[in-house]
């Protein structure tokens, strides 16, 4: 880097990045930061790598994956170098995040709505969106998210993607959207405990920048939005409780987190209970409170395994509640027709559709292969490209072509071509690096960012979001079940 020496004298970097420009010179943001860095020195951020440490293990910072069928806890690894977001970036980035999620919220009440028409009253049946040619009938009824039973699970007018995660990569000409996640998304707790972390083992880092947005912030507005989902027979302040299906979930942490810093119950579904008025109430403490909001925040094809303390499965229980209009879910179960993969490169026509405007983020360069158009033209290009199902999520089941063996593109050949409708293939993108200690070494890694927006009475983004970092040398895989780690990301004022 032109100008500096001790941590950052050797870093190189050969993509776009974020805290040196192509002349080596520092970005402007980074001005305060660095020479706080540089005072530490290695030393110093040893230091204070080993007191994250402590402190997240004393709370027990980790998230879960399953190894061989069996759910691992495993620490949630925090990087101590800040990733900066220039104010004016954020801007754009919540302009662009809060656009997206109204137009697939509009999608998915338009994806839902025909199912509830009577047959025979003379009305197409099918969405406005397929009616006018802008979106294939196949997207809505062949896609593996949609539910068709889920038109009676949200209430009248309610927005059915309460809380939303979009991931986006910042490219060589700004950021786009990588994918768009509406089921239940995970993350917004371990933002708020990075900066938690990071406030706590370096304290003098936080001087130089003084009006930094602030993490916790994201608590009051995610637990307006929840209260804003009320069911119609709510008249006065609404009980809100968090769904879980306890430890045996992934992100058991976040979910006690989340419920703890808004002052509500935690649900599981052997402390659910019917009321006679045809809702639900939870057992808190030996007492039964009514709820009006559950926050949902497991699988919706797990909701049928699970029983009450009287053997009712979840899915009626909680079904019966909300079309009593006793209870609402959020999100409601259903959203996978959205945040398919196939739905992707079509939420640029959402927006103008629905919204009557022009997309603010740009999207990936994105092929269907159920369309045989699109297959045909990315055929014999698998090794190039980016392979991933349509209803994965968290990275399962995606290859990178570019890193493919013989063998393995072999096998991703014969996958795709005997099953085409199960995948998307995307150009790859050369999304860029952010400073990282590496074995105490400043050195470029590749870092997303997952950006959460919250939709009740209007839609907005949350000043919480989550930077995933790859920690390996050249890897392009983000997600902590994957070897990635995480950042505390400044929004700088």
């Amino acid at each position: 880097m032109t100008g500096t020496t001790g941590l950052f004298e050797h870093y190189r970097s050969t993509t776009v990045d974020e805290a040196v420009d192509d002349e080596g010179a520092l970005r402007p943001g980074y001005g305060p930061v660095v020479p706080a860095l540089e005072e530490l020195g290695g030393v110093g951020l040893a230091a204070a790598v080993g007191e994250m440490g402590r402190e997240r293990r004393a709370r027990g910072v980790v998230f879960g994956t399953f190894v061989d069928g069996e759910l691992v806890e495993q620490p949630f690894p925090l990087d101590p170098l800040p990733r900066l977001v220039p104010a004016g970036e954020w801007a754009h980035l919540a302009r662009g995040v809060e656009q997206r999620t109204r137009a697939l919220n509009a999608f998915l009440a338009d994806a839902y709505r025909p199912a509830g028409r009577r047959r025979g009253d003379g009305r197409d049946a099918r969405p406005e969106a397929v009616q006018a040619g802008v979106l294939p009938e196949w997207l809505v009824t062949r896609s593996p998210g949609y539910r068709p039973g889920a038109v009676s699970l949200a209430g009248p007018g309610q927005a059915r993607v309460t809380v939303a995660g979009l991931d986006l990569l910042r490219a060589a000409d700004g950021w786009v959207v990588l994918e768009d996640n509406l089921r239940v998304p995970s993350g917004l707790g371990y933002a708020i405990v990075n900066r938690d972390s990071a406030r706590a083992a370096l304290p003098a880092l936080f001087d130089g920048v003084p009006g930094l947005a602030e993490p916790h912030e994201a608590v009051v507005v995610l637990r307006a939005a929840l209260a804003d989902a009320a069911p119609p027979a709510c008249t006065g302040t609404p009980q809100l409780a968090l769904l879980t299906d306890g430890p045996v979930n992934t992100a058991w942490f976040e979910h006690r987190l989340l419920a703890e810093a808004m002052g509500i119950p935690v649900a599981t579904p052997d402390t659910l209970w019917a009321r006679a008025d045809g809702g639900v109430e939870v057992a808190v403490d030996g007492e039964r409170v009514p709820v009006d909001v559950l926050y949902r925040r497991f699988d919706e094809d797990d909701l049928a395994a699970h029983l009450n303390p009287v053997g009712t499965p979840l899915d009626v229980l909680l079904g019966e509640a909300v079309r009593a209009g006793r209870l609402a879910l959020a999100n409601v179960p259903g959203n996978g027709v959205a945040d398919d993969k196939a739905t992707y490169c079509h939420v640029p026509a959402m927006i103008r559709f629905y919204l009557g405007e022009e997309p603010v983020l740009d999207t990936v360069p994105t092929w269907v292969l159920a369309d045989a158009g699109d297959y045909a033209a990315v055929r014999d290009r698998l090794g190039e490209l980016v392979v991933k199902p349509v209803d994965g999520y968290g990275g399962q089941g995606v290859v990178f072509g570019p890193t493919c063996s013989a063998a393995e593109l072999a096998e991703l050949q014969a996958e795709v071509a005997a099953t085409p409708h199960r995948f998307v293939a995307q150009e790859p993108v050369d999304f860029s690096t952010v400073p990282t200690l590496v074995d105490g070494v400043v050195q470029p890694r590749r870092a997303d960012l997952r950006v959460f927006a919250v939709a009740g009475s209007a839609t907005r983004v949350v000043p919480a979001p989550l930077t995933r970092v790859a920690l390996e040398e050249g890897s392009l895989l983000v997600n902590s079940s994957r070897g990635g780690g995480s950042k505390d990301t400044w929004l700088l004022p």
